[in-house]
C-alpha cells in the first residue's frame, strides 16, 4: 500500500519473474526491491512469481472516478491499441504486465518515464507506443487503466 510502489498481486507469473531478475541483475533500478533480491536464485524468484500471479488484483484507486477523464483515457486506450499487447481486459499476459487496477500515479509516473525515455529496464515497444503522447492523456489513461477490472486471473 505504499505510494509508488505498484501492486504485483495477479500480475502474469513471467512478467513478475522477468522483473525479479532485471531487479537482481541491476538492469531495472528498484531501490526498495535491489537489498530484497540480491544474491536470490532463480528457482526463488519462480516460487515467489508463481505466489504473487496467484493473488488477486485489488483495485488500487485513489478516488471516485471522473468520468470526464475516464472517457478520454478510454478513447486514448483504445487509440493506442492498449488492449492487444495487456489484453482486451489490460490484465496482461506472459511478460507484458497488468495494467488493469494498478495505482493510478505508478502508471502516471511510468507511462511519462517510457515516453521521455527515462525508463530503465523497460520495453522500446511502450516508449515508441508513448511517444508523443501528450501529459493530459497519460493522466487519463492511468485514471482509466487504475479503474479498470481485469476480467481473468493473470495469464
Amino acid at each position: 500500500m505504499t505510494p509508488g510502489i505498484p501492486s504485483i498481486a495477479g500480475q502474469p507469473r513471467l512478467f513478475i519473474e522477468t522483473q525479479l531478475v532485471l531487479m537482481r541483475e541491476e538492469q531495472r533500478p528498484a531501490p526498495q526491491m535491489q537489498p530484497v533480491v540480491k544474491g536470490m536464485k532463480d528457482a526463488e524468484i519462480s516460487r515467489l512469481a508463481e505466489h504473487f500471479s496467484k493473488l488477486p488484483a485489488k483495485p488500487m484507486a485513489s478516488g471516485p472516478s471522473d468520468p470526464a477523464l475516464m472517457k478520454q483515457g478510454a478513447a486514448r486506450a483504445k487509440d493506442l491499441r492498449c488492449g492487444i499487447c495487456h489484453t482486451s481486459d489490460f490484465g496482461g499476459q506472459n511478460q507484458i504486465p497488468r495494467l488493469a487496477a494498478q495505482r493510478e500515479e505508478y502508471l502516471d509516473s511510468e507511462m511519462r518515464a517510457y515516453r521521455d525515455g527515462n525508463r530503465k529496464g523497460g520495453d522500446t515497444i511502450m516508449a515508441a507506443a508513448l511517444y508523443g503522447v501528450s501529459d493530459a492523456d497519460i493522466r487519463a489513461l492511468a485514471h482509466f487503466l487504475s479503474r479498470s477490472s481485469p476480467r481473468a486471473a493473470a495469464r
